[in-house]
């Protein structure tokens, strides 16, 4: 999930990925994110567990911010990814009602994509 340079190889939410900067994901790190029916956004990443098992990236636009959490925990038959995406500020509101269907339909494809991906032999 963090090689998020190949995130257009398992979800059709994500046509291209672009990282500014050549470090490894780090906080501080930025991306820019192309995606069907949604403008370029610049994400941003607020934190990244020492584990390497979750970080948090922010995107901002007028009147609101966009924050989305991307996780992996161990279980004990396999693993469980956790996407989530909030919006909040003046307009945060506004954008999450505006966007909702478009949002849950693209979780639900990222995390079948990931699930998919995961699961194949030799990945």
């Amino acid at each position: 999930m963090r090689d998020i340079e190949r995130w257009p190889e398992w979800t059709p939410t994500v046509n291209k990925v672009r990282r500014i900067g050549g470090d490894p994901l780090s906080v501080g790190s930025r991306a820019v994110i192309w995606q069907p029916k949604l403008l370029p956004a610049k994400w941003e990443v607020i934190e990244l567990s020492e584990e390497d098992r979750r970080f948090t990236w922010i995107t901002w636009g007028p009147g609101m911010r966009l924050t989305a959490r991307h996780s992996v925990e161990a279980k004990r038959d396999g693993s469980r990814a956790t996407l989530s995406i909030q919006f909040s500020g003046p307009l945060g509101g506004f954008f999450a009602w505006l966007t909702r269907n478009l949002n849950e339909r693209y979780l639900a494809l990222e995390a079948a994509g990931l699930k998919e991906r995961s699961e194949r032999k030799g990945v």
